[in-house]
């Protein structure tokens, strides 16, 4: 492996000198020991052999003083002791500092964190995610993935963030490494080749560096789901010549089609928060953003693609925009200059219908905010975070919607990673909502209500297959049929329900949004589920145990074990009623 090829490589440039010192030294020791006669009980010469020097000298080197073997020394050897034993300690002392040396040398530790790094990541045997870059988006990312229990390898050239890694509480296994994810090698290191491996993230604040590992990643694995975070036209056209499985998230073009949705229909924001399990987010219409002027503060990235949205509702824009240089296409007034109080007023913030504080400086957006109150105490607030630590002012605020382009970014990664389907599901939704009104989503909504409760749910995509739902494989092998509404039902009662609703079925080229609970359920299948915790267990213990299974299908309890098994054909005689199909289990 490139890491243990490092390391062999320090430490042989490290040790070699000090390794050939002590091997001089007790070489020379050794030849002195050999050469030098000494005498027996009888007064005879003796000379000793190689094994007696190298054992008198291992036993001294160890301070452990067994006398002089195997005859009591003359004084030209004792002489000859002194001069070896004062030699090995000095040659000792310079292999030890040299030892102190290499393991305070940045290139060995980094070199024995790599290869402890790789070692993990080779046991690493459910699939998982690599995200290159822990910065805001990776940090939350890695909590959505963990949390819905994938494990996620963590690649980040800075050293402090690599840390906090390993302070932090996570439902499932995180495996970090300090280096630089351009480079291939620490790729491959990561289990990038691994069919277990189940995305690649390129999350760095350097768009060129995801570029590089999207390009890299696909390469060495064209397989692989890669997902990446840009805000560059050159980079996502770049980036779309590599293949189906590229995936762009620009967090401003994102939030600009979600602002212009919720305008057209509130009950988009209150669904969306509530799936994906926002804090306090309950199934209620709090948010509903009013038609009118606004007036964009911040006219760079997030500004341009939140003004075309607006425009395409239908809403006019005021722009004020330091930094301009010539008027903004669409807006029916720009106004050059910082969002100061004086600028709002000839913006007309006191009458118009609401404001989005949008540039790069929080403080900016917060002031930008309050002056907009102090004119209008009734418009409507977008404000945008840049920084995840600013949260809790943020709060306070009280602003009627916070865009924080890290979270966008992590939530719609892993919403692609974890329910692939949902975007199907809110795209279905929004056209019957255009055909048949607004009250679609507010239906739905109501269902979700009905079906799993307030809580906070938990969201997630079956894929119907041997190793991933071995019950459901094994019945339709054998020709049962398994529907959805078995899926769903309570292994202890079968009259009714768990709190679980499927979303969606895709079921080869056809895809059902909201399907009925009679349709079949096949291998190969995909089913999106929105259930509570508990109801999330309990479908795990039915997708896996085909006891479970059979019992909720046909209502019998089978004996498990073959001693069970034989014990009931004896027993039971042929012409015995069997067991009451409505029955519960044993």
């Amino acid at each position: 492996m490139v890491e243990t090829r490092r390391m062999t490589f320090i430490i042989l440039r490290y040790m070699r000198r000090p390794i050939m010192v002590l091997i001089g030294v007790y070489a020379i020791s050794m030849v002195g020991w050999i050469v030098i006669p000494g005498v027996d009980a009888d007064g005879n010469p003796r000379y000793l052999s190689f094994f007696h020097a190298f054992y008198f000298l291992t036993y001294t080197v160890t301070t452990t003083g067994f006398g002089e073997l195997p005859h009591a020394f003359t004084e030209a050897q004792r002489m000859w002791g002194i001069v070896s034993l004062y030699a090995g300690v000095i040659a000792w002392f310079y292999a030890l500092g040299s030892i102190v040396g290499l393991v305070q040398n940045p290139d060995f530790q980094r070199s024995v964190a790599e290869r402890r790094f790789a070692r993990r990541v080779a046991r690493i045997t459910d699939p998982f995610c690599i995200v290159c870059g822990y910065g805001n988006t990776g940090a939350l990312l890695t909590r959505g993935l963990t949390d819905g229990g994938l494990t996620v390898v963590v690649i980040d050239w800075n050293e402090e963030r690599i840390k906090k890694v390993t302070l932090r509480d996570y439902r499932s296994e995180v495996v970090a490494l300090c280096e630089d994810a351009r480079v291939p090698e620490h790729l491959i290191e990561a289990g990038l080749r691994k069919r277990s491996c189940k995305a690649v993230v390129a999350l760095t604040q350097n768009e060129e560096v995801n570029l590089k590992i999207a390009v890299s990643a696909r390469l060495l694995n064209p397989e692989v789901w890669v997902a990446t975070q840009s805000t560059s036209e050159e980079h996502e056209a770049t980036l779309s010549t590599l293949g189906e499985n590229i995936h762009i998230v620009d967090p401003f073009q994102t939030y600009a089609k979600y602002l212009g949705a919720i305008i057209r229909d509130p009950a988009v924001h209150c669904l969306n928060q509530w799936l994906a399990g926002t804090p306090g987010a309950g199934l209620k219409i709090t948010v509903k953003p009013p038609r009118g002027t606004w007036v964009l503060c911040g006219f760079g990235r997030m500004g341009r693609w939140i003004r075309d949205s607006l425009s395409a509702h239908g809403i006019k824009t005021i722009v004020i925009e330091p930094d301009a240089d010539g008027p903004a296409e669409g807006a029916a007034e720009f106004i050059v200059g910082r969002a100061t109080q004086k600028n709002l007023q000839r913006a007309g913030a006191a009458e118009v219908a609401g404001i989005v504080a949008g540039t790069d400086n929080d403080s900016e957006n917060l002031g930008i905010l309050l002056d907009a109150r102090a004119l209008n105490p009734n418009i409507f607030t977008v404000v945008r975070q840049n920084r995840y630590r600013n949260q809790i002012v943020f709060e306070a605020a009280n602003a009627d919607l916070i865009m924080m382009p890290s979270l966008v970014s992590a939530r719609r990664i892993l919403f692609l990673l974890t329910a692939p389907l949902l975007k199907t599901f809110f795209e279905t939704l929004r056209e019957r909502s255009r055909v048949e009104g607004s009250g679609v989503i507010e239906e739905v909504i109501g269902q979700l209500d009905e079906v799993v409760g307030g809580n906070q749910p938990r969201l997630w995509t079956v894929d119907i297959g041997k190793s991933s739902t071995p019950a459901v494989a094994k019945l339709t092998r054998e020709g049962d049929a398994v529907l959805l509404r078995h899926l769903v039902c309570d292994a202890q009662d079968r009259e009714r329900n768990i709190a679980c609703m499927p979303l969606v079925l895709r079921s080869g080229e056809r895809t059902r949004v909201l399907p009925d609970l009679e349709l079949p359920v096949r291998v190969g299948d995909q089913v999106l589920f929105c259930a509570t915790q508990a109801a999330y267990r309990a479908i795990g213990v039915t997708l896996g145990n085909e006891y479970t299974l059979r019992y909720i299908i046909t209502g019998l309890d089978e004996p498990r074990g073959w001693i069970m098994k034989w014990l009931t054909a004896k027993l039971i005689a042929p012409g015995r009623p069997a067991p009451d199909p409505t029955g519960s289990p044993s």
